[in-house]
């Protein structure tokens, strides 16, 4: 499926691509101006053009009003800087950050040989590059005695870490055996088993004046130190292939001290920080682990054979009573029940019949409830004795019927 893209979005996606692209930041442009005008921004535009090609080039003011001379219609210069797109019309353009007179082709050419053949070589590898170290031991740096250069770091580090130790391997920074001088001083302060971070670098200066950190030597000594180097040559908009090799370039010699060196003021404080963090989390956790010890306790103490007698025999206790009071309660109900019914066997007993004017006729120890159950001889029970009596006459008939009971 097609990739589907806005005018916006592609422009941007090719303006960025082009920004990441390590060969496309660092570029030396030769040509001839045309076209050229300069606004009242400060800010100059212009075409830089060849015998079959050309570009559209911005120069913005602060690179401008580093430039010593006028730029011109016909004058023939080489550019430092950058490839970029205008996204608003999707025009790719050169952002000039320096301008020189075109007088050094050769060196020029050669430049850009080397900075072809290193680069294929992986020298110039973005994942190659170091972190700086937070806290080092010592500074290494490499430069001219008498230059700014180990002023203007002296006066940072002082400024910023005053214990900080600053080792120079001096070095010639310009002329023939300089590149050679550059290299053996990298590889001597590199040995240094206090030095962590090495600095690089001298002050600004024509194309010919920085050409020692062009060289294929230091360029390859840097590449190959064991530890952390920043590269402070020139100024901000001169770019050397000591730059694009080092771990980290620097505009100046003085930023080169600012990154390499830290704070102390800050560090002390990120250090207080630190260490009330680190005491919160131990007191939280010590809280936590009390916390959980006296749960384990609580747990401990609850199964302790003692624990678990004592709520044995509570719980028998209760037990115990409500058995008792189940028991009171059914034992006084079935007292109840028998009054009851002792009341009602009372209510039908023989006794009541007795009292109310009946007898109880027995023969031969058993009660008499038929006429046929009669003997000659009978005893009636009534309420207050006994009576013995003969039998006359038997006669077998309703006893409550009226007509029989006259006869």
């Amino acid at each position: 499926m097609p990739w589907t893209l806005s005018v916006s979005e592609l422009n941007d996606y090719v303006r960025r691509a082009l920004a990441s692209d390590p060969a496309l930041r660092f570029v030396s442009l030769r040509g001839e101006i045309s076209d050229f005008k300069r606004y009242a921004s400060g800010h100059w535009y212009f075409t830089l053009k060849d015998d079959e090609s050309r570009i559209q080039c911005v120069c913005y003011r602060q690179y401008a009003s580093q430039i010593q001379f006028q730029p011109e219609n016909g004058m023939k210069v080489i550019l430092n800087g950058a490839v970029g797109l205008y996204t608003v019309s999707g025009a790719y353009q050169f952002y000039a950050e320096s301008m020189t007179l075109d007088g050094v082709g050769e060196l020029y050419l050669k430049f850009e040989a080397l900075k072809a053949k290193l680069m294929k070589e992986g020298l110039f590898d973005v994942s190659k590059k170091r972190p700086l170290p937070l806290m080092p031991r010592a500074i290494g740096v490499v430069t001219s005695r008498s230059g700014a250069v180990i002023h203007d770091i002296a006066t940072v580090t002082r400024r910023r870490f005053p214990a900080m130790q600053i080792i120079l391997r001096p070095a010639q920074v310009q002329g023939e055996g300089a590149a050679e001088d550059i290299a053996a001083g990298i590889e001597e302060i590199a040995q240094l088993p206090q030095v962590d971070v090495i600095i690089v670098g001298r002050g600004g200066g024509s194309l010919e004046d920085l050409w020692a950190f062009n060289e294929e030597i230091v360029v390859r000594a840097i590449a190959a130190c064991p530890i952390p180097i920043v590269s402070a040559v020139g100024h901000e908009v001169d770019v050397t292939l000591s730059d694009l090799a080092a771990d980290l370039r620097a505009a100046t010699p003085s930023a080169a001290a600012e990154v390499c060196v830290p704070e102390k003021k800050q560090l002390l404080t990120n250090l207080e920080k630190y260490r009330l963090s680190l005491l919160r989390a131990g007191q939280n956790a010590l809280l936590s682990r009390k916390n959980m010890l006296s749960y384990y306790e609580k747990r401990l103490a609850s199964r302790h054979p003692a624990a678990l007698l004592q709520g044995a025999r509570a719980r028998s206790i209760l037990l115990s009573q409500r058995m008792q009071a189940v028991m009171e309660r059914s034992f006084t109900l079935r007292k109840a029940r028998l009054s009851q019914l002792s009341e009602k066997l009372n209510a039908l007993g023989p006794r009541q019949a007795l009292s109310r004017g009946y007898a109880v006729v027995l023969a031969d120890g058993q009660a008499v409830t038929s006429v046929e159950q009669a003997r000659d001889e009978m005893t009636l029970l009534l309420q207050d004795g006994r009576i013995q009596v003969r039998t006359i006459q038997i006669r077998k008939e309703d006893p409550f019927d009226q007509e029989t009971a006259k006869l």
